[in-house]
């Protein structure tokens, strides 16, 4: 059985592309109070988990309630597991359903538990994520000028805002637009108390998405953006045969603590980062020549 990615809320679980992309685990201890759903039948269910599948990555909102956070690694502690990972990726609720997408797609290939929870942090990356605004008075996840600040009391005003990978705000205009990815990817926006036609008519075709499709509206995205007046968009690779080819691509080596496989600088399982380069190739077995450290950007229109 493939690695399981589990998630802490339905909305997070987007729609399988294919037959053979397996879908996600939302964990009840996550969706549930811990009043009707106590720490026995948590920690039943996470051994389920292990047992099926052996390891589980878990996809948890940055900007989840700590009470929920401490949850889930006193579950972890419990069942005294080191095959439970706990990510939470800087990315909009929009943006982390993506990624969970994403690997639910590579969990299939041939990839290790190790390199799939890590790779969660190269794919952060390659989303470009935001959210069409109608208030920035509170917004406190990406940077606000004081003059955003001002502009955001006028009626009527609207903001186009990308959190990731790189930050940027711009008030909505006739010639407003954001920095886009330049490689293939296509885009799903999800609908709250504005309407979406600045994101479908003016943004999607100025980054050149390969399609546009509505999704359900997390319903941790009110939290993340700090207002109900919005749309979210998140555009990202949609073909397994790129993605494999980005984690693929980056050298790997095994986590010092924890012994399991890891790409980049951090093991997605024990956190335990990568020891420095004279000291890992000190202790480091022989082995095959290193694939390539770096991944290079994708040509615009690669898909």
């Amino acid at each position: 059985m493939p690695t399981a990615i589990a998630v802490t809320g339905p909305d997070l679980v987007l729609p399988s592309p294919d037959r053979h992309t397996p879908s996600a685990a939302v964990l009840q201890s996550a969706v549930q109070s811990p009043r009707t759903y106590s720490l026995d039948q948590a920690l039943t269910e996470m051994h389920t988990l292990i047992e099926h599948h052996g390891y589980v990555v878990v996809l948890c909102p940055a900007s989840a309630p700590r009470a929920l956070v401490q949850r889930m690694h006193a579950i972890r502690s419990v069942l005294e597991s080191d095959r439970i990972s706990i990510l939470r990726p800087d990315l909009p609720p929009l943006g982390l359903a993506v990624l969970a997408l994403q690997l639910r797609q590579l969990s299939i290939c041939d990839f290790s538990p190790g390199v799939l929870a890590s790779a969660a942090r190269l794919l952060s990356h390659y989303i470009y994520a935001g959210a069409l605004l109608g208030s920035v008075a509170k917004l406190d996840r990406v940077p606000v000028t004081l003059q955003s600040h001002a502009k955001s009391w006028v009626p009527g005003a609207q903001f186009a805002v990308l959190a990731t990978p790189r930050p940027e705000l711009v008030k909505v205009t006739a010639d407003a637009t954001l920095p886009g990815p330049g490689f293939g990817t296509k885009m799903l926006y999800a609908t709250g108390q504005l309407t979406s036609d600045w994101v479908t008519e003016t943004l999607a075709p100025a980054w050149r998405t390969q399609g546009v499709s509505e999704a359900r509206l997390p319903g941790e995205s009110a939290r993340w953006w700090a207002t109900g007046k919005l749309v979210e968009f998140a555009a990202a690779i949609p073909d397994i045969s790129v993605l494999y080819q980005l984690v693929a691509s980056v050298r790997r080596d095994d986590c010092h603590w924890c012994g399991l496989e890891l790409i980049g600088d951090r093991c997605g399982f024990c956190a335990a980062p990568l020891p420095p380069p004279p000291e890992r190739q000190a202790s480091a077995p022989a082995r095959a020549p290193a694939r390539a450290s770096a991944v290079r950007a994708l040509p615009r229109g690669a898909t």
